[in-house]
């Protein structure tokens, strides 16, 4: 009977069993939320699953405990109380423990990147390269949130924000649920869960979230605007791009290589034409496998002593506020560029600077067509997008740059 997880429950407290019942049930509702709502199920499931998994309730000396986030983030189990001790993980710890060694040492986020790349086109971001200035302006929300964070760590004493979790708290704002992974396992890694349940949520809500705003900071004319037809591009600018793009980031943001130079490589086995096998693998089998084991381990982290906290819900809200100010700094630069342009340019691909590839896009695409049935907005809401993805990941960049060392 001692053995069973009713007594480990039973003998963990009062306290401790609330918690632990709220989290299984907090789990229960994001499964709801993948598999009903069809919310990002493809990481949201993984990731609630993996939330369940380690908020069974079990004894403390288990053999059966998958995960063991006290390891990476407890100064008893680092080397000098900083480093991780990646042998004493593999010598004591469960199943989760060790694909989590993926998060920790920044492997999954990559190679998540190099499938984004074999899927993405950068054609529409070629043939107007204005658009990545859609997608830096969408960056906004970032740095407002960052420093928000810092602002609410100050006014309330009972959130404590460093730079280094106020950095990983604005990366949200990206819309880039493994940007966002990939900086807070460097700068925050007992944070991880709730940032990552934040990123992939708002991302799913996105036909929600951004049409308000779209309608609020655009009148109906410029909704309606019909942008002309975007040129052809030609095979060696899409070869060329990614090569370009990986250098010039390299000189200017080098902690963001491993992340761009990642996304690049996936697009130039695709516009390469001559590794066919490999891109297929790259977006397919491999994508699959890294979000499983990424999903699952970055759920497994959020246990009931770090999730349920007046810092989870301080995410939540500065989580929501990063993804509303990245929307309204795109829209704001895409009227900018309408009145500049005098009337050739759709605000409405502003919004879709946003990472979310292609998700933002179709919003535009979808709320344009509203105004203008003959409205045709997708493709060059692409090229915001697909901006955004090169943009969060030089903001990602930046943040690794300045706070890592500290």
């Amino acid at each position: 009977m001692e053995s069973t997880g009713i007594y480990a429950l039973v003998s963990s407290g009062p306290v401790d069993a609330i918690k632990t019942v709220i989290m299984l049930a907090v789990a229960c509702v994001l499964l709801y939320l993948a598999i009903v709502k069809k919310f990002e199920p493809l990481l949201l499931l993984p990731i609630a699953f993996g939330m369940l998994l380690t908020n069974l309730p079990m004894l403390k000396d288990s053999a059966a405990i998958m995960m063991h986030p006290e390891f990476f983030t407890d100064p008893e189990y680092l080397i000098d109380g900083q480093y991780l001790d990646v042998g004493m993980v593999c010598r004591n710890g469960g199943l989760l423990d060790l694909l989590y060694l993926g998060v920790k040492l920044g492997i999954y986020p990559p190679l998540i990147f190099l499938g984004i790349g074999c899927m993405t086109d950068f054609g529409p971001l070629i043939a107007n390269p204005k658009s990545i200035l859609l997608g830096a302006a969408a960056q906004f929300g970032v740095f407002f949130t960052f420093v928000g964070a810092l602002v609410l760590s100050a006014l309330v004493p009972s959130i404590h924000f460093g730079v280094k979790e106020a950095a990983s708290i604005g990366i949200i704002g990206g819309a880039d649920g493994p940007t966002a992974i990939y900086v807070t396992k460097t700068l925050a890694p007992s944070l991880l869960s709730a940032i990552a349940v934040a990123a992939y949520s708002y991302m799913a809500l996105i036909p929600i979230i951004q049409p308000p705003f779209m309608k609020l900071l655009t009148t109906k004319k410029m909704r309606s605007t019909v942008m002309d037809q975007l040129r052809p591009v030609s095979k060696t600018e899409k070869i060329l791009f990614p090569i370009v793009v990986t250098i010039v980031v390299a000189l200017i943001v080098p902690d963001a290589v491993s992340l761009v130079g990642c996304l690049m490589l996936g697009n130039l086995l695709k516009e390469s034409g001559v590794c066919d096998r490999l891109a297929k693998t790259a977006q397919n089998e491999l994508m699959n496998i890294i979000t499983i084991f990424l999903g699952v381990t970055v759920g497994a982290t959020a246990s009931a002593s770090t999730f349920l906290s007046a810092q989870t819900l301080g995410i939540v809200v500065l989580g929501l506020i990063a993804f509303c100010f990245s929307t309204i700094g795109g829209l704001l630069l895409g009227d900018l560029m309408y009145i500049l342009t005098k009337g050739k340019v759709n605000p409405l691909i502003g919004s879709a600077g946003v990472s979310a590839v292609p998700m933002a896009a179709r919003v535009s695409q979808i709320v344009g067509q509203k105004e203008n049935p003959s409205n045709f907005l997708l493709m060059h809401a692409m090229g915001p997008n697909v901006a955004g993805v090169i943009g969060s990941a030089v903001a990602a960049g930046v943040f690794l740059s300045m706070f890592s060392g500290l």
